[in-house]
Order: C-alpha cells, then sequence, then structure tokens
C-alpha cells in the first residue's frame, strides 16, 4: 500500500472535498482523484463517495489504520536520519509543567557543558510530545502528568521509543483564597469529589474520576496551557484543580498518594550531544 496515497485518503476525509484537499496538497483536483482510484483499484473496493464526498464503511476503516500506519512511516525514516544528522542542534518537546526548577537546573548544566549546541525548547500536548520524537522533529522530550508514585504514563503508542521517569513531586490543591478548606494543613480528594473542578489538560478530570471511581463536578473547561490562567480561574471561583508542588500555590493533597510525573522520552540515539542531555536530564 503507498503511503502517499494514504495521505491524499486522510487529507479528503478530513477535508471533505477533492479540490480543497488538492489545493492543500498543491496538486490538481485530477491527480487527487486519480490517487484516490489508484488506491481503491490496490484494495479492490470503494472507500469514497463522490457526490457529497464521505467516505464508504471500507474507506471507514482504513482510516483508522491510516493514522498509526503514517506515524510509524515517520518514525522509521527519523530513525534513519537521525543516525547520519549532524550534531549541532537538539530539539526538545515538553508539555507545560514537565520543566521543572530540577529539570531546568540539569538543562542548563547540560548546555553549559556543551556550548556550542544549539538548544529549542518547545511546548507540545502529552500526545504531541510522544509523536514529536516519534517522527524525528524533537530529538527528546518530556511529558507529565498525575500518577500514582514510580507508574508510569500512559503515553499513546507513537513508535518504539523509551521513556523513563526523570522527576516526581508532591501535588497541590490549587484553591479560591477565601474556600474554606483553604487555611488546611491538607486535603484529601475524598473530601472534594462533590466540590466543582476545572476541566484542563494540566488536570483531566478523567484521570480524577478514575482513580477515585466517579464525582469531581465539572465547572469551566479551559483548553489551554497555561498555568497563571489556571491559577485566575482558581482564584476567581470558577472550580478547583491540582498542581505541582512546586507551582507553589495551593493545600498539600494527603490522599490518595498521588505524584506529579515527568518522564524523558526518546528513540535510539546515536552517541554525541543528544545522548550526553539525555544522561544529564535522568537522574
Amino acid at each position: 500500500m503507498d503511503s502517499r496515497l494514504l495521505r491524499t485518503l486522510v487529507r479528503v476525509a478530513r477535508l471533505g472535498s477533492f479540490s480543497a484537499a488538492a489545493d492543500e496538497l498543491g496538486y490538481t483536483q485530477s491527480a487527487v482523484s486519480q490517487q484516490i482510484a489508484a488506491l481503491e483499484a490496490d484494495l479492490g473496493l470503494p472507500l469514497l463517495r463522490r457526490r457529497p464526498v464521505e467516505l464508504t464503511e471500507a474507506g471507514e476503516r482504513l482510516l483508522e489504520h491510516a493514522g498509526p500506519l503514517l506515524l510509524r512511516i515517520d518514525a522509521a525514516r527519523a530513525d534513519v536520519r537521525r543516525a547520519a544528522a549532524p550534531a549541532h542542534r537538539l530539539t526538545v518537546a515538553a508539555t507545560p509543567l514537565a520543566v521543572t526548577p530540577a529539570i531546568a537546573l540539569r538543562l542548563a548544566r547540560a548546555r553549559a557543558a556543551q556550548p556550542r549546541l544549539h538548544v529549542e525548547l518547545r511546548t507540545a500536548s502529552r500526545d504531541g510530545v510522544a509523536v514529536e520524537v516519534a517522527t524525528g522533529r524533537a530529538e527528546l522530550g518530556l511529558a507529565d502528568g498525575i500518577t500514582a508514585p514510580s507508574d508510569p504514563l500512559r503515553l499513546p503508542d507513537a513508535g518504539p521509543m523509551s521513556a523513563v521517569g526523570v522527576a516526581e513531586e508532591d501535588l497541590v490543591v490549587a484553591l479560591p483564597g477565601g474556600h474554606p478548606l483553604a487555611g488546611r494543613a491538607g486535603l484529601r480528594l475524598a473530601d472534594l469529589v462533590d466540590a466543582v473542578w476545572l476541566q484542563t489538560s494540566l488536570c483531566p478530570l478523567e484521570r480524577l474520576r478514575e482513580l477515585l471511581g466517579g464525582g469531581f463536578r465539572e465547572g469551566l473547561a479551559y483548553t489551554g496551557d497555561d498555568v497563571h490562567t489556571v491559577l485566575n480561574l482558581v482564584r476567581a471561583g470558577h472550580g478547583l484543580t491540582l498542581l505541582p508542588a512546586s507551582v507553589g500555590e495551593g493545600v498539600p493533597l494527603l490522599g490518595p498518594r498521588l505524584v506529579h510525573r515527568v518522564e524523558l522520552l526518546h528513540t535510539r540515539l546515536p552517541p554525541g550531544p543528544a545522548t550526553q542531555i539525555r544522561d544529564t536530564l535522568t537522574p
């Protein structure tokens, strides 16, 4: 199965239009139609209805496989190129809360040891970090999440890569200043299941419900990843949330025993600066 044809199918399915897909891919509409026809001929099944443009049942099944297949192809291409790539630049993809104070210091030490290496740090979602590393757009990734102590994070299967824990810290419950529990020495989640909580990517309510089997009424949903915005929303009474203790605002979480965990993601790295920085970031 030609991956180029599969990418064209994904684009047409996403846009719902042959002409829009052609514009985005830089092809003619005729070329896009020919590619879809070639893919259908290869499989011996129609994949798209033309008017209106929509997937057939066979097309929907193929589309389910397309994402993982294309990601693995991109990961393989990146792995081959990485082995021969010049080692003067390094990109690190990180989730918004992954660069804790301790990790920032380790990264500073690593850069000081290799002053000629240009390091770029960019933010991505947890799934996005895994994809960035798998496809070679980043040599290293830092992903964070809420988990039980020493338990690994749940990361997408983006291809062969290693994930090692590099930091764990306690969590705090972020509360408005006038909240009746704000003065406590510590809190348990079981005492807060009926409270209103922010829905954020930094602290997904699905994870808390999974840990305690329900509860956690959803207040405002924030789709961004800026910690200051989250804290402002908490202060204004839109809902509670959990944050790493290093953020500095909140009541310590006493139970259940949960931590903010950071993992370092990488594929096979050739000897050189990327390997040295990986080793420096790993405690």
